[in-house]
């Protein structure tokens, strides 16, 4: 299935149905009145966060949304049935925007999840509704009101518990296919992945989903490349696994252009926890694998893993990081709101 992360749809509420003028007609009854029923209520376009899809494939295909008309009124009172909602399903970590791209309607983060984007119009009223002591047999009705329509996008954010960012041809793929059942594409050219892709990561007792994001070469956040288009997957990620390919010769510089990067995207990317791994290892003569460590030491003021994609040497160091910081991040969160609820409260 190909793999599509924004699409723009037009939708549209549906119209209230009309109130019918309708006067009571029966046999020995002089006067009947009028009887005349309401119409029914326009369809609502409601979007669900749903199970089981992971990309907004389908709306590349049906771009146009419309709820369904409410019935018109009819004699003897008789109330039109509503017009039937229209729903858009869409994967966990949709986002909805305004036509402007910007504005956001609302973040779609749980399965189950349902928001009513527009309201059906109001059915009218029959010309019952107006029957009063002075206006006993009323002629008129009211058109149901008209539905609202726009034009909306939608954008996914993958949610992934850790996200592999890195240069072209680092290895991430191959690493991601090392440690999780997926099978990316992998060859020796950069810009081998050309969209996201999620694996299921098992260490232990415990698992994680780890997303692939295409590779960023320096002006990224400019439009290079292939831009930063998809470093929005990487926007809900706990912790960031930092891969650069020990093979090349300038390592700092490399780690630098992701950080710039990210830091040019979005100032929270940047600060997210990070995890620096040099990759390629078993392609590094071991004095050159020294000095190289040594200068990314430097360069991240952090510890940095070992790693070998294709032996896979050194990547339970990484998975096991990564469940560490998770597990940090989310005690941080949950003292935090222990915090906020109870400011009294000392540990």
């Amino acid at each position: 299935m190909k793999f599509l992360d924004q699409a723009k749809v037009y939708v549209r509420s549906g119209d209230g149905g009309a109130g019918a003028v309708s006067f009571l007609r029966e046999k020995f009854v002089e006067f009947g009145g009028p009887n005349g029923g309401n119409g029914g209520r326009g369809g609502d376009v409601i979007i669900e966060c749903v199970d089981g899809l992971n990309t907004l494939i389908d709306y590349r295909y049906q771009q146009h949304f419309k709820a369904k008309t409410g019935t018109h009124g009819m004699g003897k009172q008789r109330t039109g049935a509503d017009g039937e909602d229209t729903i858009l399903r869409v994967p966990v970590g949709t986002q909805v925007f305004e036509d402007d791209n910007e504005t956001l309607i609302a973040d779609m983060t749980e399965v189950g999840q349902r928001v009513v984007l527009l309201s059906g119009g109001n059915g009218g009223f029959g010309n019952a509704h107006f029957k009063t002591s002075s206006n006993q047999a009323p002629r008129h009705a009211n058109p149901g009101q008209v539905g609202v329509e726009k034009w909306i996008w939608l954008r996914l954010k993958l949610i992934a518990d850790a996200g592999l960012v890195g240069l072209p041809n680092a290895g991430k793929s191959t690493f991601l296919a090392a440690v999780s059942a997926a099978k990316p594409k992998i060859a020796d050219y950069p810009f081998t992945t050309l969209h996201p892709n999620l694996g299921v990561v098992s260490i232990g007792e415990r698992d994680f989903v780890l997303a692939d994001i295409p590779g960023l070469i320096e002006g990224a956040s400019e439009g290079a490349g292939i831009g930063d288009r998809f470093l929005g997957h990487v926007e809900r990620c706990g912790v960031l696994i930092h891969l650069i390919d020990g093979t090349q010769d300038d390592v700092k510089q490399a780690y630098k252009t992701i950080r710039s990067e990210l830091a040019a995207y979005d100032e929270r990317l940047a600060e997210k926890p990070e995890i620096v791994v040099l990759n390629k290892i078993d392609a590094i003569e071991p004095d050159d694998l020294k000095e190289k460590l040594k200068v990314l030491k430097k360069a991240s003021k952090q510890d940095v893993l070992l790693v070998s994609g294709v032996t896979g040497k050194g990547t339970d160091m990484v998975l096991y990081g990564v469940i560490e910081t998770l597990d940090a991040t989310k005690a941080a969160k949950l003292e935090a709101a222990r915090r906020k609820a109870e400011p009294n409260w000392a540990p």
